[in-house]
């Protein structure tokens, strides 16, 4: 029988977490599926951006079990203090992200956070903030020191997933700003 590598592991952790999610939580959370017909065209559905992205943590998952590494001892407690670490920075990140724009609107912003969150600059606070704390974070937790390097990664790659889902899109709304 072949023993539990770390790698392993966290391929069937990705995988199970991927099939849950994709099969359990996206259909009871969403009211939509991927794509859905309204007035005669084709518009992207509530479970769309989630479930391709839990179709990246599946194919992630699988390409662990299949690596063929150096990865042959058991699951180590510096692979658990990395992974809690990962999921922390992720917990916090997404806080952030939350409660950035309601609570910046709430200090400087004369109506409520609801009725601002589809306009410049209120519908990006959050998930900039949130964003490139995430990224930024992990990255230098990784590289075990911050850098310029980190930074401009980061806000790259918010300012590019904003580009991608934002502005082409006049009907999403960037998280979290549908749930608030």
């Amino acid at each position: 029988m072949r023993k539990l590598s770390a790698n392993t592991a966290l391929g069937l952790g990705c995988i199970a977490v991927a099939l849950v999610v994709a099969f359990v939580w996206i259909p009871l959370d969403t009211d939509t599926w991927l794509v859905e017909r309204k007035r005669g065209k084709y518009i992207i559905g509530d479970s769309l951006a989630p479930t391709l992205a839990m179709g990246f943590v599946l194919v992630a998952g699988l390409l662990l079990l299949l690596e063929k590494g150096e990865s042959d001892e058991y699951p180590r407690r510096d692979n658990l203090i990395f992974i809690g670490a990962m999921a922390g920075i992720g917990i916090v990140s997404l806080l952030l992200m939350r409660w950035a724009g309601p609570g910046i609107a709430a200090l400087f912003a004369s109506e409520e956070y609801r009725l601002l969150r589809d306009t410049a600059p209120w519908k990006y606070i959050g998930f900039v903030l949130g964003g490139v704390t995430m990224i930024f974070t992990m990255i230098t937790f990784v590289e075990e020191r911050p850098s310029w390097r980190a930074l401009w990664i980061a806000l790259v790659a918010v300012a590019g997933i904003i580009l991608l889902y934002d502005v082409p899109f006049d009907d999403i709304l960037l998280p979290p700003n549908g749930d608030v």
